[in-house]
């Protein structure tokens, strides 16, 4: 769809992107052992085919009974019990339970049939060879695992949309499940515009150049976001070597981020070489947040594209926020997304504008957290950081001493 510079500067709020630019590219299955599978995106819910723990056990070492043969046991009126046998674990019970009468089973034991609770051995004693005395008695059900009280056949064991985690990983390892079809990690091509930049490597520097340190630092967004980083390109200010490098990168990529290549006045070639893509949407050209305002948004044949501002804290403050959502929808997220967090009271006051989202970062110092500024070109403010406060765009500011979330990077 060709876009029109008016849609090029239609600013949209963090909250807008974030509900509202969901391109519908998603990543291809591939299947993995589940060795491999922590952290990766199951493409559909995984279905249990068969019950767990698939016999009826016992949650705690003692003697399986049945229940009303325990009923009004006291320390002063014990009940009498004959030991019928024991369970060996790993083993089927190999034995009966008559009534009035006890098993010996271990933490994880399978029980004999008709056994209806298990009594702790804390709450026995053993009153003569092959008769224990029961001091307590246990309701029908105390102390038992059913064979399908974990999970039963045909119900979800893991849901999609959200990373195996390492319960997860138990839940299939538990069920026999070996392999699991996942979403592949996002390809992510990340391009760095600018006749100033040069590689970090770069030794020693001419004036005017700079080390490209975006790609670097968007790269390891997108490693903890679950997607893989290309090499990282530079290219220079001209339009035809960014069309090109974008055309390119589109081929075989789940998501395209542009560095430095989105603020207003000249670097606006981005725009246009963005909009050249085909079957291009550009969802806006400009956020209402404090820094990163300059932020484009599109998408090419359903495959998004961020543009970010050129200061380094404006594009990973933007990146943060929008970016590693968007690369985590790309790879099968449909779970709400979540950063850590913490409270604290405002060490002064924070000025803002109503209408725009402002991000401060903060440093954590006892109870309080202690506002850091300095101009966005200054990458120090973040690595002086422990996190960042949020002022809502409806605020004109944030009073000192007002408790406030601090999301923390750490």
């Amino acid at each position: 769809m060709a876009a029109t510079s008016r849609e090029f500067f239609t600013a949209k709020s963090v909250a807008e992107a974030l509900s509202d630019f969901r391109p519908p590219h998603r990543t291809a299955p591939e299947t993995v052992s589940l060795e491999e599978a922590a952290g990766r995106v199951p493409v559909a819910d995984i279905i249990a085919g068969e019950a767990l723990p698939g016999f009826d056990r016992s949650a705690v070492d003692g003697y399986a009974v049945h229940a009303q043969d325990t009923f009004g046991a006291s320390e002063s009126v014990p009940a009498y019990l004959t030991v019928a046998g024991s369970v060996a674990m790993g083993a089927p019970a190999g034995v009966d339970l008559p009534d009035q009468s006890a098993v010996a089973v271990p933490t994880g034991g399978a029980l004999p049939a008709g056994t209806d609770a298990v009594v702790m051995v804390e709450y026995t004693q053993e009153a003569m060879p092959g008769t224990i005395e029961v001091v307590r008695p246990v309701a029908p059900g105390e102390g038992i695992v059913r064979a399908d009280e974990d999970i039963t056949p045909g119900s979800a064991a893991v849901r999609a949309g959200a990373p195996l985690l390492a319960h997860d990983i138990a839940m299939l390892a538990a069920l026999g499940i070996t392999q699991v079809e996942v979403h592949s990690r996002p390809q992510v091509t990340i391009l760095a515009t600018g006749d100033e930049l040069v590689a970090p490597g770069a030794a020693p520097l001419a004036p005017g150049q700079v080390r490209d340190a975006l790609s670097s630092s968007v790269g390891a967004l997108v490693r903890a976001a679950g997607g893989q980083p290309r090499s990282p390109q530079i290219v220079g200010d001209d339009p035809g070597l960014l069309r090109d490098a974008l055309r390119a990168g589109a081929q075989g990529s789940d998501v395209l981020v542009i560095c430095a290549g989105s603020s207003v006045g000249a670097r606006d070639q981005t725009a246009d070489a963005v909009a050249a893509l085909p079957n291009t949407q550009i969802w806006c050209h400009g956020l209402a947040i404090k820094p990163g305002k300059p932020t484009l948004l599109a998408s090419s044949n359903g495959i998004p594209i961020i543009g970010l501002p050129g200061n380094p804290r404006s594009a990973l403050v933007v990146f943060r926020l929008l970016g590693v959502p968007i690369v985590r929808r790309a790879g099968g997220w449909t779970a709400e997304q979540h950063m850590p967090s913490t409270r604290r009271r405002l060490s002064r006051d924070l000025p803002s504008a109503a209408g725009r989202m402002d991000v401060v970062q903060v440093r954590v110092a006892g109870e309080q957290a202690e506002p850091i500024f300095g101009p966005s070109a200054l990458l120090s403010v973040l690595t002086a950081a422990d996190g960042y406060v949020i002022v809502p765009d409806d605020a004109n500011g944030l009073p000192a001493d007002e408790t406030v979330e601090v999301f923390l990077y750490r």
